[in-house]
């Protein structure tokens, strides 16, 4: 463990550099404790670096990083740490040696679930740039790489190296508008692959390969209503499967390779068929066409039959996943503005129903239990968040929020002025968050009850907290 550790940071160190070597020390430090301070990202990057810096050099005794890097590991469970601060620092400092050094450098916060970074105007930039220019770059990096974290390393790297230089050339620009105005151009693609990859990868990491295949398949469903399951669910899994490869990947140029192939892929399926598909897939960037897919908003749902429910054989067979997919992918496009958050509890629901009564000694009492239950809390439950994200798609925010009001003052006749416009206030944050394609997962699956066909809740019953 402690050479492998070693030689992996002084390659690194003797590949890049010093300068490079810090820049990547303080993005990966800043994804990993994406809610600490840029003091303490400061604190951790000066010690990293002094050690390689000290230790990485041509014959310095091998026994130099273990010291340092022990040091380390007491300054970090010392008391008044400088460094990022986490709660399970104590349990892992309660270990020794080799073993607190591991649970030391495998912490992590939790990413940050809404992007903080705000991009300053031009004049604010290259004012902050002229008064310092390596403050300015540090903290740049800090706030850029906590923020969108959860975008792959090199994708991040790529960014933010063409940002800096941007700047440094801009602000020194005879004319720095028009510079700005070029250079902003000539990195739109970059820029998208960030925003882009941070929040498809925050969705892998958050539902994994399986619940991602069916987040992906739902929201095509929804834009495409007319399109079949067969069209749309390889589709689903080819996205998948590109985030699995990419998502931790640092080779290169894995997201933008994949994410074109995907791209290309879909567009030649799904083009021919639909508008507005064809309007996002006519540009020659397939970055720009897989950000107007995302962007979509959903299709008015067609009139379809009632959906064909799997059979107890189905749901219990080999390909028991496979039909409880299909038949929340017929819900999805038949309701095509109940939003990722709502499907996922009905995706986590059925996964836990086809465990449970599949394994149970009759499964099909089991089942069939279950499916008079789904019968009466399904409906109203999907109906409340169509209706809720539906209004929300078709109006303006500023007439949304009235129709919220006049809603909420049919059902609770008695509510008070205040109550009425904390819960207004609230379902429109809701809405506005969760409605739109990419919410946040973890956000948004937080704000949704979960729904199971377990415990009997009266119909109407209110799926937002």
């Amino acid at each position: 463990g402690k050479a492998y550790v070693r030689d992996k940071v002084c390659q690194e160190f003797q590949a890049l550099g010093k300068e490079d070597f810090r820049t990547l020390t303080i993005i990966a430090n800043s994804r990993k404790f994406s809610n600490a301070t840029f003091e303490e990202i400061s604190h951790l990057v000066h010690e990293i670096v002094s050690l390689a810096e000290t230790c990485c050099v041509e014959g310095a005794d091998p026994s130099c990083y273990d010291a340092g890097s022990s040091a380390l590991s007491a300054k970090s469970c010392g008391g008044g740490s400088p460094f990022p601060a986490h709660p399970g620092t104590a349990g892992c400092c309660a270990q020794e040696g080799l073993e607190q050094k591991l649970c030391l450098a495998a912490l992590r916060h939790p990413p940050q679930q809404l992007p903080r970074y705000l991009q300053p105007s031009n004049e604010e930039l290259c004012q902050a740039f002229k008064k310092d220019p390596k403050d300015f770059a540090d903290r740049f990096l800090h706030e850029y790489a906590s923020s969108y974290g959860q975008a792959p390393l090199p994708v991040l790297l790529g960014s933010t190296r063409t940002f800096l230089s941007m700047v440094s050339t801009c602000c020194i620009s005879p004319a720095p508008t028009s510079c700005f105005l070029k250079e902003k151009l000539e990195r739109k693609t970059l820029s998208l692959l960030t925003l882009l990859s941070n929040r498809v990868c925050s969705r892998f990491t958050a539902y994994g390969k399986e619940k991602v295949t069916f987040s992906y398949l739902t929201s095509l469903a929804q834009k495409m209503p007319g399109a079949s399951f067969e069209d749309l669910f390889p589709l689903a899994e080819d996205a998948a499967e590109v985030f699995s490869q990419c998502c931790d990947s640092v080779a290169e140029d894995c997201m933008q390779k994949k994410l074109s192939e995907h791209t290309a892929k879909a567009c030649g399926v799904l083009l021919a068929r639909d508008e507005r598909f064809a309007d996002c897939c006519n540009g020659k960037n397939l970055m720009q066409s897989y950000f107007c897919i995302l962007a979509l908003p959903p299709a008015p749902a067609p009139k379809l039959p009632e959906a064909q429910k799997p059979t107890n054989e189905q749901l219990c067979g080999e390909e028991g996943a496979r039909h409880a997919k299909r038949y929340l992918f017929e819900l999805a496009r038949r309701h095509t503005t109940v939003p990722d958050a709502f499907l996922g509890k009905l995706y986590d629901a059925s996964e836990k129903v086809r465990v449970e009564c599949c394994s149970a000694k009759d499964a099909s009492a089991c089942l069939d239990s279950k499916r008079q239950q789904m019968g009466e809390e399904l409906p109203p439950f999907l109906e409340k968040a169509n209706q809720l994200c539906g209004q929300y798609t078709k109006l303006n925010f500023l007439d949304f929020k009235k129709r919220l009001r006049e809603s909420l003052m049919q059902t609770m006749p008695k509510a008070s002025p205040e109550l009425l416009g904390q819960l207004v206030e609230q379902r429109a944050d809701f809405a506005s968050t969760c409605c739109p394609p990419n919410s946040p997962p973890l956000y948004c699956a937080a704000k949704v009850k979960p729904w199971a066909p377990t415990t009997p809740c009266r119909a109407g019953g209110q799926p937002l907290r």
